[in-house]
């Protein structure tokens, strides 16, 4: 059992797993999916887990070099909370459209139970060195 950081074994090894420029995206429940992404689903009930804990968590073990949010994110609390955690890491706004797209690329999709509209953000992985 690990001491501290990430306890669910498939979130944990995948973020292991993730090369550079690799991307992760933390979604509310609402988020489509392209068949072939990879979704950990932690939702359990509306609104839990909720979005900024997750991404919280896996920000303890995950080394980020740049995030994506849609433009049409509009809530301030969370905007404020994603640029709290992400402080230093550029934060990029796209159309919703335009974020469901790159969802394509990415090595998985963590569901969250957030019900806040637009509460998703793509985490590009950076290297240790």
């Amino acid at each position: 059992m690990r001491k501290d950081g990430l306890w669910h074994p498939r979130l944990a090894a995948l973020i292991t797993g993730l090369g550079h420029t690799d991307t992760l995206v933390i979604a509310d429940p609402g988020l489509p999916i392209p068949r072939g992404v990879e979704t950990i689903d932690l939702v359990w009930a509306r609104q839990q887990p909720r979005f900024l804990p997750v991404l919280q968590a896996v920000l303890g073990d995950l080394i980020v070099e740049a995030a994506t949010v849609a433009s049409e994110l509009l809530d301030p609390e969370l905007i404020a909370g994603i640029e709290e955690r992400l402080a230093g890491v550029p934060l990029t706004r796209i159309p919703h459209d335009q974020l469901k797209e790159s969802v394509r690329a990415a090595r998985a999709v963590v569901r969250t139970g957030e019900v806040t509209p637009y509460a998703n953000v793509v985490l590009t992985a950076g290297v240790a060195f």
